[in-house]
């Protein structure tokens, strides 16, 4: 009776559908000389009730650059944003060896990886607690300067191993249903943190990274080599650059971000995307309807 009275005053209800919304930032820039780039952070929201008719502004963050050219540390990632619901903030990029506390400038959604020299300077980059982890740090008593690696969504960045970089944190496993059923991730996993850069002197290998994360570029008592880049569409970190006593790697370019939406196969398709956002589904499988966002800003109407 109470219900009726309700429709008949208000009219019928607006329906609603349950809709998981995985959003992922754009990893940072892995560091010249230095320290693994932070992954973007990794925000999930469960069972969101998006109205029939309602709009969001979507925006898919671009990866940071790596650094080139000697600065103190590289640049984050972008933030990647679901209307008001939330946004997944930029991963952090790398340091520099000796660079001084950079650790206010590389937080992020994951941290980025410390570049090593001295306790003053060897400081890692904080993750953002519920979207990442924090960076690790590097060797500590000056030359070869292996660099830590950044942090991933699974795991914090490694510090430095022997006479490698810092692997880089692993990505998060938890969504492996959700990627395998847009083709996303890597091996199961997205959002991994960047290797750091080897020192200079012997064979010092760069760190090693997984879920899209760039390995590290190795150090060489003469040239260096670059930080992979981080994987497109992961939020993955860039790899840290490898010192070299005449020529430094340059950092890995992180890798962009993604946005993916889940609701039950009984729903309507949505009701528009707008032109500026690049995506593909509906992909309906296993009793749901995917899709998956992988670069621009725009509306979605429900």
């Amino acid at each position: 009776m109470i219900a009726n009275v309700i429709t008949a005053i208000f009219g019928s209800p607006i329906p609603t559908r349950s809709t998981d919304i995985i959003v992922i930032a754009g990893g940072g820039g892995g560091c010249q000389a230095g320290g693994g780039a932070g992954a973007g952070g990794l925000l999930f929201l469960g069972a969101q009730l998006l109205a029939t008719g309602s709009s969001y502004s979507l925006t898919i963050g671009a990866g940071g650059t790596g650094s080139t050219t000697g600065v103190n540390y590289s640049p984050k990632g972008n933030d990647s944003i679901f209307g008001a619901l939330g946004t997944a903030l930029a991963g952090g990029g790398g340091s520099r060896p000796n660079a001084g506390d950079q650790s206010a400038n590389i937080g992020g959604g994951s941290g980025g990886g410390a570049g090593g020299g001295t306790t003053t300077y060897n400081k890692f980059g904080a993750g953002t607690s519920g979207q990442g982890n924090n960076g690790g740090q590097g060797n500590s008593v000056g030359i070869p300067f292996n660099a830590g690696g950044g942090g991933g969504a699974g795991a914090v960045g490694s510090n430095i191993v022997g006479s490698a970089g810092g692997a880089g944190g692993t990505g998060s496993s938890s969504y492996s249903t959700y990627l395998t059923a847009v083709t996303a991730g890597v091996a199961g996993k997205i959002a991994g943190g960047g290797g750091g850069g080897g020192g200079q002197g012997g064979a010092n290998a760069g760190g090693t990274a997984d879920g899209g994360g760039g390995a590290g570029g190795a150090g060489s008592a003469t040239t260096a080599t670059v930080g992979t880049a981080g994987t497109a569409n992961t939020g993955g970190g860039g790899g840290g650059g490898g010192v070299g006593s005449t020529t430094d790697g340059n950092g890995g370019n992180g890798g962009s971000g993604i946005i993916i939406l889940r609701f039950p196969d009984t729903f309507a398709n949505i009701a528009s995307i707008a032109g500026g956002l690049t995506y593909t589904g509906p992909t309906t499988t296993g009793g749901y309807k995917y899709y998956k966002f992988t670069a621009g800003t725009g509306s979605v109407t429900i």
